[in-house]
């Protein structure tokens, strides 16, 4: 297994309307989300890119000093995730990543295990797309491999990353971990309640 040559891509770019406040800096523990998933992805993955939008001069102050991490201001946010995904990639792309593990910064429970069952399924199977998947929901984080970078950068902004991965279901390998994280999306703050963290 190895990590060399991956790149994460950290999507925190969203206007976070639902939640009424940016969610990146929603609070996990002691540390915010931002915080909190640069610290577990930086364990397994030794780039990350994080692309920011809607409250990018709020969220910045909050991203770790640390070496390893490229922050890129995505002005087109308002065109959907897809749009930010692509700022990262391109900056992927320049650093000749093998292959790229996005996630999103609404997802904060997710463990540093599972970004490494990722990489390590990637490498056995040899499949261009690996997704996270628990109890049957798939979710974040997802990786894509080198192979379909063209593609995912050519994609409708309006239609997300999905039709890339919807294109051809035989190239797809999910991986079944133990973190319940994967599936578990924060948009209001009902969802914060119910998964047991702070409104801020």
């Amino acid at each position: 297994m190895s990590q060399a040559g991956i790149c994460a891509i950290l999507l925190a770019a969203g206007e976070s309307r639902r939640m009424g406040y940016p969610k990146p800096l929603l609070k996990i523990g002691d540390d915010t989300f931002i915080g909190h998933l640069a610290a577990e992805i930086l364990e397994v993955i030794p780039r990350l890119v994080i692309v920011l939008g809607a409250h990018a001069d709020r969220v910045r102050p909050a991203i770790p000093r640390d070496g390893r991490i490229a922050v890129l201001d995505n002005p087109a946010y308002a065109r959907g995730q897809l749009s930010s995904l692509k700022v990262g990639l391109r900056f992927a792309i320049a650093e000749h990543a093998r292959a790229v593990v996005v996630h999103l910064a609404d997802h904060p429970k997710v463990a540093a295990t599972t970004f490494r069952e990722l990489v390590a399924a990637h490498d056995r199977l040899s499949r261009p797309i690996v997704i996270a998947r628990y109890q049957g929901r798939r979710g974040h984080p997802a990786l894509f491999d080198a192979a379909v970078f063209d593609e995912l950068l050519d994609a409708p902004e309006d239609q997300g990353a999905r039709v890339v991965v919807n294109a051809d279901p035989g190239r797809v390998a999910y991986v079944d971990v133990d973190d319940a994280g994967v599936a578990l999306d924060l948009d209001t703050p009902d969802d914060l309640i119910k998964a047991g963290l702070k409104q801020h």
